[in-house]
């Protein structure tokens, strides 16, 4: 083991040794030039897609699967091998947590492809006009990238918009490819948005540990120097992600810390201890992470959740004869205070349906657990508790998200 060397200068800290070729290869926005177990649904993709280099309207796809699971490097890989070709027809990707509106999407398109209309004012309907004379112009095919696709506000509307775009369209089309964490994102659609967006789907499986660890060591071929990565490290950081879900990157961010803490610490080799140890350092800024760019109503139901497991919850101790304790906060109470924050933000309150959404949306990032009460507990309602501290996650959401405090004012009792 080697001692920390402090450092006193810039060159100093570039010109000392590190294990890393190139981090960048580590990163889970990296497209390698081959994508391990995803080969299948790679070419699914591109079969979907190619009709658009003969000037023909391809499908419109969906793609499921959860966090980690190749589905934007997949598509992103495609996009990649699909510019490479002469035609004029393009792939525009659109990260739909931050262009959240079928507005935005289009300025989007216009800011890369026509840059001249690209000005704060102009309204819908003039950059409607505008992509649909760009797209006639020379007959191309358009094909939306929508990653999030479940975030974007008026996805009704979207749908209807690129339909009507195909049937005023003499020379050209519009079509889609959605990416998606949430299965159950197309029962919130209208019935004809439905049979419009998913003309095909297709579902990207979870890795296993043995898929996960081949991607390991595709990676660390190139992004560490020979041989200081240990087997037993590689193994550790599949297992681990495997069990999370089968998160590619999640595993690509313990093997990056894991590297990062071997160079501070001076050590020659990495090791399942550095992993043991960057483990609990990476769990914590995904956490961070994910609150941080969660939409509005889901932090205030989090901060909900957070600001009543500190007061301990007026239901928590209670089961069916008032004896027995139930490990978590009724799901009404937390309604309840989502419902008082909302207005004291300014913020309408969405409907019952609609938090039960977020409540999903927050197991499914790993934020909070939820068990289904048993026979007799008040019928039939669901318990509510943090997977993290719930000290961070309200000085979180009030510096970071809020910057100020949002505590509510004492609430009832009785």
């Amino acid at each position: 083991m080697g001692g920390v060397v402090v450092m006193n200068s810039f060159a100093d800290i570039l010109n000392k040794p590190t294990l890393f070729r190139d981090r960048n290869v580590l990163s889970p926005h990296y497209i390698p030039e081959a994508l391990p177990h995803r080969e299948k649904e790679i070419t699914k993709i591109m079969e979907t897609v190619s009709p658009a280099l003969k000037g023909e309207r391809p499908h419109n796809l969906l793609l499921y699967g959860k966090t980690g699971t190749g589905k934007t490097c997949s598509v992103k890989y495609v996009m990649e091998k699909f510019s490479s070709v002469p035609s004029a027809s393009k792939m525009v990707y659109v990260n739909c947590r931050i262009y959240d509106s079928k507005y935005k999407i289009l300025q989007k398109v216009v800011k890369d492809h026509i840059p001249e209309f690209y000005k704060q004012g102009y309204g819908f309907s003039f950059l409607y006009e505008k992509i649909l004379n760009w797209i006639e112009g020379d007959g191309k095919s358009l094909i939306y990238v929508l990653d999030e696709v479940d975030m974007v506000k008026d996805i009704d509307d979207l749908m209807y918009t690129i339909t009507r775009s195909n049937d005023e369209l003499k020379r050209g089309c519009i079509s889609l490819i959605g990416i998606s964490n949430k299965v159950s994102f197309k029962e919130r659609l209208d019935p004809r948005s439905r049979s419009s967006l998913f003309e095909t789907e297709m579902v990207f499986a979870p890795y296993t540990s043995y898929q996960l660890r081949e991607i390991l060591k595709q990676r660390s071929t190139r992004g560490f120097v020979d041989g200081v990565v240990e087997e037993g490290a590689l193994n550790l950081a599949a297992a681990i992600a495997a069990q999370d879900n089968g998160d590619a990157r999640y595993a690509l961010k313990l093997l990056l810390k894991a590297g990062e803490l071997a160079d501070e610490n001076g050590d020659s080799k990495i090791t399942d201890t550095h992993v043991e140890k960057a483990r609990r350092t990476v769990d914590e800024d995904i956490s961070v992470e994910a609150i941080s760019t969660l939409p509005r109503h889901q932090q205030i139901v989090l901060y909900s959740i957070a600001s009543l497991q500190c007061e301990g919850g007026r239901y928590s101790s209670l089961g069916d004869n008032g004896n027995s304790r139930i490990n978590g906060l009724l799901s009404g109470e937390v309604f309840e205070r989502y419902s008082l924050l909302a207005k004291k933000f300014r913020t309408e309150a969405r409907s019952a349906r609609w938090y039960r959404e977020y409540l999903n949306d927050l197991e499914m990032l790993g934020l909070i657990t939820l068990t289904d009460s048993g026979k007799g507990q008040r019928g039939h309602t669901r318990f509510i508790k943090l997977a993290c501290s719930p000290q961070k996650v309200m000085q979180l959401i009030e510096s970071v998200v809020f910057g100020q405090s949002i505590a509510p004012s004492p609430m009832p009792t009785g």
